[in-house]
């Protein structure tokens, strides 16, 4: 069964690996409508199109710690669960997965050619464009409230320095030099 083609959808199963947004090979077998055997067969055939900055299969250690932060997720009632972590008849996974770039998600379309490869293309890319928009406005906002707190802290350090000197006790009198009447 194919997943429904929605951004909040898939934008469940983006996720960063080695800095990059990905999305594994089971997961967009599902979405693609395929075996998860398929889609790795047509992306073997077609290596020469998959650069190491399209596609990489995860390390163990990768897979193992990606499968422990995986959290269930249901939206609809359709359970949105990464494939990683989903055990099939034969007792699960027996490699890591492939992560897919989203420069790789889109060779993949051009090798299943199918017209739900390409309304899947079109979807995912559409969710990634989102994704990079959410990004960027979380950075400006992160740089707006850098710089607020650095003019607040300049002004509370002025604000600090008063009442510091304020609460300071005196300063002892000075012994005046010369005469005195």
């Amino acid at each position: 069964m194919a997943l429904t083609l929605k951004p909040e959808n898939i934008v469940q199963l983006v996720f960063f690996v080695r800095g990059e947004k990905v999305m594994f090979d089971a997961d967009l077998a599902k979405l693609y409508g395929v075996s998860t055997k398929a889609l790795n067969q047509a992306f073997r055939r077609n290596k020469q199109r998959f650069p190491s900055d399209f596609a990489f299969q995860l390390s163990t250690a990768e897979y193992d710690n990606l499968k422990s932060q995986i959290v269930t997720s249901s939206a609809g009632g359709t359970n949105l669960r990464s494939q990683i972590v989903t055990s099939s008849l034969h007792g699960g996974r027996r490699r890591p997965p492939y992560a897919f770039t989203e420069q790789g998600v889109a060779m993949l379309s051009s090798v299943l050619r199918s017209p739900r490869a390409v309304e899947v293309n079109i979807a995912i890319m559409r969710t990634f464009v989102q994704l990079r928009r959410l990004m960027d406005t979380n950075r400006d906002l992160a740089r707006k409230i850098e710089a607020l707190e650095r003019k607040y802290d300049e002004q509370f350090a002025e604000i600090f320095a008063a009442i510091k000197e304020l609460v300071a006790p005196p300063a002892p009198p000075r012994k005046q030099i010369g005469f005195h009447p």
